[in-house]
């Protein structure tokens, strides 16, 4: 469908929106349907996808990073692949085992504490983990912020004897004063992730003290170009992460993470094993050889045939993706 922009609104370029509707392998974050939009412009197809969790305000960052994509050019990358973990959701040990297995990659990202109580079922899901792996594999754990001070450090104890060791563990706790304390009492290097795209100025927020690797995710953080920056302020070693994107989107992650000037950890960017099917063709899709993602010599070109088979059947759930598009479009215009 096409659109309609005042001149000095920044969609005012873009050609072409299309909203897509995927459903998930495995339930993840919540979510059994991942939901966004594409968008055309001049310089290729951008990626506009924020959680429903994300108020308008808080989805403004993630326009910004699709209007980049499809209007403006990313820095030149310093690498032609990216090394990538393997992501094991919230599942029975067989099926994690299965996962890391099949997966080709050296690292694994394991979610724990999906729910109350969970501590016994995580570290049989890390035990199933370095099974499959063997002992020279990583193996990250991400509590998505589920803990308070004493539960986490209890729990990284625990999982990092199962794991036999653990790289780091990714934002045990909400806040950042929270992490610093944790990160006191435990011998594991603490991750910040929502501590750094959820703040009011990811550029400002002080977490060198709080954790010893900075997770980024491009379109939360409102670009490749952006969230460079980011990764300069806050000062510590980078990951980079998809925040569960099509092969659209997650380009613009392996775009920043092929531009930064070091990365020694495995990048979480290996996620399209987690939904059941994607909007450009298979050829092209940017899905991990051997532990590494390549990085394209251009950006994705969604299949119209494969965009209409994941076009939402309910026109009332297009209708609420253009009208959130237009609100956040009338935010970022006055930003």
């Amino acid at each position: 469908m096409s659109v309609t922009h005042s001149a000095f609104d920044p969609l005012a370029t873009v050609e072409e929106v299309r909203v897509y509707a995927i459903a998930m392998r495995t339930r993840f974050r919540g979510i059994t349907v991942r939901e966004g939009m594409l968008l055309r412009g001049p310089t290729g197809w951008g990626e506009f996808c924020p959680f429903d969790d994300y108020p308008d305000a808080g989805a403004v960052p993630w326009l910004a990073a699709a209007v980049e994509q499809c209007t403006g050019h990313w820095p030149a990358p310093v690498r032609d692949r990216v090394p990538v973990n393997c992501t094991v959701p919230a599942v029975a040990p067989d099926v994690a085992h299965e996962i890391v297995a099949r997966s080709g990659c050296r690292t694994a990202k394991v979610k724990v504490a999906d729910r109350p109580g969970s501590l016994a079922e995580d570290q049989a899901r890390v035990e199933a983990v370095r099974s499959a792996l063997g002992p020279g594999g990583a193996i990250r754990v991400d509590a998505n912020g589920a803990w308070d001070v004493e539960s986490a450090v209890r729990h990284i104890r625990v999982l990092d004897r199962s794991a036999g060791g653990l790289e780091y563990v990714e934002q045990p706790c909400p806040t950042v004063p929270e992490l610093a304390q944790v990160r006191r009492r435990v011998n594991v290097r603490i991750a910040a992730d929502e501590s750094i795209r959820r703040a009011d100025d990811p550029l400002r927020v002080a977490v060198a003290e709080a954790a010893d690797v900075a997770v980024l995710k491009c379109l939360p953080l409102g670009g490749v170009h952006r969230a460079l920056q980011v990764a300069e302020a806050c000062g510590l070693p980078c990951v980079v992460s998809s925040a569960l994107e099509t092969s659209v989107g997650l380009a613009a992650e392996v775009a920043l993470a092929a531009a930064l000037p070091e990365l020694p950890f495995a990048c979480g960017l290996g996620t399209l094993s987690l939904l059941d099917g994607d909007v450009v063709p298979a050829s092209a899709a940017l899905r991990p050889v051997d532990g590494f993602v390549p990085v394209p010599a251009a950006k994705p070109v969604p299949d119209p045939a494969l965009v209409d088979a994941h076009a939402p059947i309910d026109p009332v759930e297009v209708a609420r993706w253009l009208a959130r598009l237009a609100r956040v479009g009338a935010l970022l215009q006055r930003r």
